[in-house]
């Protein structure tokens, strides 16, 4: 597909004013809203929470002292900025545009979560929160979240569904380490432990911060996480600029909630030349996915949005082999900008992921997240469309380990043994 000519509107832009910090929170959802995706659809006793929550950020976030500390931690802790890489022998063997990859797996925890993590352990201090709840599916929030919860000095318990807690065990094994509390749902999964999480901090909310983990639930947690996460896309500007002049063609990232994917869309939601893409997984089949329902409007975990839904109105768990694309919800700004097209989709089943896994190991030496192949198994088809002169950044969310057991099982390899099969009795606490 030949390139647009309006894409050289890129060109003229100015490194220095791609790299310029917001003074002020951009693009607030009006009355809590984006569009119609958003709200507040939570239990009475919740709203004081939530308007603690918003008055504290607007304040912090104007606050010249709090915005110097996130950034220091946000380079000195989290190990920002993160790289831009031109995969060349990738975008050889596909054939097609230039694939760059930003490189959100190299920070501190190995996943883009620290940004947000950050942000909100800051809030919280602020606040006067005694402690945080998070709730985690592939242990990568739990981790990150009990990183930060050490770094300020708070203690922190984290829920988690039994099915996730038996699967990411050396996850778990980190998050104690590092000082949490990890409270197990015998028989559930992640979905469960949002709820579980909610019904936490409703019965104690004035002491407690809940650490959201994607840009998903009531206002004003999406807005407020997505401020923090633009940190990716603000730093892409200036990076790609340098490196190519223009700005790309094409930004992909994986669908779970979509925290990575705003991060990196939103400062390019206005460059209406730059195509915004989310690889959403398929499941293992086309029949697996056709049997999950389809995107209705729902209230889902506090807020309004899509919701998977089969035709009785029953939420649904996708499914994959990434287990942090299992959320049966998208983001409300998310939501917001697919119903207007301006963000497209492509679905990605779960061999063609773990063939874009391999093919990342073996022509770049890098072993990415599961979720992270997700989106570079839809930029192989994504390069092919624009051609040659096209320009792709992918988005690698995060690392490799906690999915090395799920490769090599799908690749027909025995696992390592240890305590990846160490057995537990299910407890409330462990």
């Amino acid at each position: 597909m030949a390139r647009d000519d309006t894409r050289k509107r890129g060109v003229s832009q100015p490194v220095e004013e791609a790299e310029q910090k917001p003074e002020e929170p951009s693009g607030q959802p009006v009355k809590g809203y984006f569009g119609e995706f958003g709200g507040q659809e939570v239990p009475e006793a919740l709203l004081p929470a939530l308007q603690q929550l918003e008055a504290t950020f607007l304040e912090c976030y104007k606050d010249d002292r709090f915005q110097r500390e996130f950034r220091t931690l946000l380079s000195d802790y989290g190990g920002r900025p993160s790289a831009l890489y031109h995969a060349r022998r990738l975008s050889q063997w596909v054939g097609g545009a230039r694939i760059y990859l930003k490189r959100e797996d190299l920070l501190n925890g190995g996943a883009h979560l620290i940004n947000s993590a950050i942000g909100q352990a800051l809030l919280a201090k602020k606040m006067g929160k005694k402690r945080l709840i998070t709730e985690s599916s592939s242990g990568e929030q739990g981790v990150v979240a009990a990183m930060v919860a050490a770094m300020v000095g708070l203690p922190i318990e984290i829920w988690m569904g039994q099915r996730d807690f038996d699967r990411q065990r050396r996850a778990t094994f980190r998050m104690k380490l590092l000082g949490a509390k990890i409270r197990v749902i015998p028989g559930a999964g992640w979905q469960e432990a949002i709820s579980e999480t909610m019904r936490d901090w409703a019965a104690q909310w004035e002491n407690t911060y809940y650490l959201m983990c994607s840009v998903v639930g009531p206002h004003p947690y999406p807005w407020i996480i997505r401020e923090f996460q633009r940190v990716i896309g603000d730093e892409l500007k200036g990076q790609i600029l340098r490196k190519e002049r223009r700005l790309p063609d094409s930004l992909i990232a994986s669908m779970g909630g979509g925290s990575c994917a705003i991060g990196l869309f939103y400062p390019f939601v206005s460059e209406e030349f730059v195509h915004l893409v989310v690889a959403e997984p398929g499941g293992a089949s086309y029949e697996e996915e056709a049997a999950l329902g389809q995107w209705r409007v729902g209230i889902f975990h506090g807020m309004r949005s899509l919701v998977l839904q089969d035709h009785q109105g029953n939420v649904n768990v996708r499914r994959s082999v990434a287990p942090d694309l299992c959320y049966p919800a998208i983001g409300p700004e998310h939501a917001h900008l697919r119903s207007t097209g301006r963000e497209e989709r492509v679905v990605v089943r779960d061999p063609q992921a773990l063939e874009a896994f391999r093919r990342l190991c073996q022509l770049e030496g890098i072993a990415a997240s599961l979720e992270s192949a997700h989106a570079l198994s839809a930029a192989f088809e994504w390069a092919k469309r624009i051609g040659v002169d096209g320009l792709i950044v992918v988005a690698l969310t995060g690392r490799s380990e906690k999915d090395l057991e799920v490769v090599l099982r799908a690749s027909g390899s025995p696992t390592p043994a240890g305590e990846l099969r160490q057995e537990q009795t299910p407890a409330t606490e462990q």
